[in-house]
């Protein structure tokens, strides 16, 4: 599935989490994704979440210690 964002950002949350736990030292362990898209309007929370993870895919969410998604 292409999920093709009408709106995406994705913002580096890392320094605000400096010396607490999942913080790897690389500053890249934190992230926040804020995407509108018409691919997810349909789906339940989960599913959003999944299609997005999905997106992102299994490398690189191996290196993030978490993720917040806002949903627009």
């Amino acid at each position: 599935m292409t999920l093709d964002p009408q709106m995406l950002d994705v913002i580096n949350e890392s320094h605000k989490h400096a010396g607490h736990a999942g913080d790897d030292g690389s500053g890249e362990s934190h992230w926040r994704v804020v995407i509108k898209a018409a691919a997810l309007d349909d789906m339940s929370r989960i599913a959003r979440h999944r299609a997005i993870h999905t997106a992102i895919g299994p490398d690189l969410m191996g290196r993030i210690h978490a993720l917040a998604i806002d949903l627009r």
